[in-house]
């Protein structure tokens, strides 16, 4: 996928909030809009090379949006609207295997009490699909999510119920860089998730990790990685994290 051709290069010096940072940009301080509500302590280095798309609009605050991270072995994308661009445009090219056959994919299907990325049909039935950005790797381990995410509870729980019902569900974690090899949940940032995950799976639900091809101008869907959960922590289970579910 494209995320060109209107770029521009800048130097990262500070996060302003949640959804925006302050980016050098040829010696002039420009505002921009972070797609991402995530920490990203690690790629948000004051000093490090960014790439912004600009976005022109009377609407906007900002004239640019912040897209890619230069961690200098490599590149990072923060946008976490891509994924779900990303993963549909696989499924159209036929490109995950692990979805092939069904002939219709529909965005943002409401099931239970969440509304879910996609809703997959065919002859081999129904399939629900929720997407989760993925941006913090430490020592090739891709983890998420790095804050809590009560909304990634919730979905999880609706995929859950979604094959209680009968149908095949599964989250997809796309990994925003290439400097993975395998993806775990970050249960020291949120356990009440990682627990979610582990009762998910064992309820049916099915998990696929992604990481992703980048150049400065282009972002694909890459390899698939495997998915290795550590032991739930002693402390968690005597927190009753491993009730809460049931």
């Amino acid at each position: 996928m494209e995320i060109g051709p209107d770029l521009v290069e800048g130097v990262f010096i500070e996060r302003l909030n949640r959804f925006a940072a302050l980016v050098d940009v040829k010696g002039k301080h420009e505002m921009t809009h972070v797609a991402n509500s995530g920490r990203m302590n690690e790629l948000f280095v004051p000093g490090c090379r960014v790439i912004l798309k600009h976005q022109p609009g009377e609407h906007r605050k900002t004239k640019y949006d912040l897209v890619l991270v230069d961690m200098g072995s490599g590149l990072a994308s923060v946008d976490a609207r891509l994924p779900n661009a990303l993963v549909r445009e696989a499924l159209e090219k036929e490109r995950i295997p692990q979805f092939a056959g069904y002939t219709q994919i529909q965005a943002e299907s409401t099931f239970g009490e969440s509304r879910l990325d996609f809703l997959l049909e065919g002859p081999v039935g129904r399939c629900y699909l929720e997407t989760k950005s993925v941006t913090l790797v430490v020592d090739g381990v891709a983890l998420f999510p790095d804050a809590p995410t009560i909304r990634g509870v919730k979905h999880l729980k609706s995929l859950e119920h979604a094959v209680a019902d009968g149908h095949r569900a599964a989250a997809v974690f796309v990994i925003q860089r290439d400097d993975a090899c395998v993806f775990s949940t970050s249960d020291h940032s949120d356990p009440a998730f990682g627990m979610a995950l582990r009762h998910a799976l064992v309820s049916g639900v099915e998990a696929f990790a992604y990481k992703c091809r980048l150049t400065e101008s282009r972002v694909e869907l890459g390899e698939s990685l495997p998915i290795r959960l550590n032991p739930l922590a002693a402390s968690d289970r005597l927190n009753g994290l491993d009730e809460s579910y049931g």
